[in-house]
């Protein structure tokens, strides 16, 4: 089915039927084929979340302080690249961590050391009201319910009457299954990555949902038996899902 656009203020806007929406298993799947058959290194899938997270939040919400809520993993990398690429445009980022810094590994450890040459602030306990809280703390790979640190971040930004916007998939929401084994992020928005996660559908944590380019060629999805437009991000990295 063609897709069918309209102009959005500086956005653009996609019928999510029109769109295949992936399971857990298929977007792990998804990110094998892009490092194993595309050579798109995890560094690079990374990066591109981030900085499209960080360009949607200052087109959305125009925020002079945002508070970047990081997990370990590759989600909460993400999050450290936008929480970077905010700090370079010039907003005031204070960066909670949902684990100690030593227990970082891999990317996100990368992600996190690259982050400590910016203005962003690394904080135990939010100083000030902000205007965004991101939430980048479990993404798809939630398993069980959030515990420690992880819940009591997840209770703090549902409890603050300020605009959550969570990179890929609200924390606490089982992309596949769209339940919720313990508490769970209730975002204003969601930006989600490559194509929907199946849980999405859950409108009661997702708010708007948009959809960013994280560079993934159309032709590999093929693999998953998914036809999906090549030209899904012709007019803009990050379409609204109407």
């Amino acid at each position: 089915m063609p897709a069918v656009w309209r102009r959005h203020e500086t956005l653009l806007r996609m019928n999510p039927t029109e769109l295949p929406h992936l399971t857990r298993d298929q977007m792990v799947e998804v990110d094998r084929l892009m490092i194993e058959e595309a050579g798109i290194t995890l560094v690079q899938m990374m990066e591109n979340a981030g900085r499209s997270l960080a360009a949607f939040i200052i087109d959305r919400f125009r925020p002079s302080l945002v508070v970047v809520l990081a997990g370990r993993g590759g989600n909460g990398g993400g999050g450290l690249v936008a929480a970077r690429h905010l700090a370079n445009r010039g907003v005031a980022v204070e960066v909670v961590l949902s684990a100690d810094p030593v227990d970082f590994d891999g990317v996100p450890a990368r992600q996190l050391f690259a982050l400590s040459s910016t203005t962003a602030e690394q904080v135990a306990q939010p100083t000030g009201t902000p205007d965004v809280i991101v939430d980048a703390l479990i993404g798809y790979s939630l398993t069980g319910a959030p515990r420690g640190r992880a819940l009591h971040l997840i209770e703090w930004a549902n409890g603050s009457d300020v605009p959550i916007v969570s990179l890929d998939v609200p924390s606490g929401l089982e992309s596949t299954s769209g339940l919720t084994p313990g508490e769970a992020i209730a975002a204003t928005a969601v930006l989600t990555l490559a194509l929907p996660k199946i849980a999405l559908a859950n409108r009661d944590l997702v708010g708007e949902l948009h959809l960013a380019d994280i560079s993934v060629p159309s032709r590999l999805y093929r693999h998953l038996g998914l036809d999906v437009p090549t030209d899904l991000f012709a007019e803009s990295q990050v379409i609204q899902l109407s």
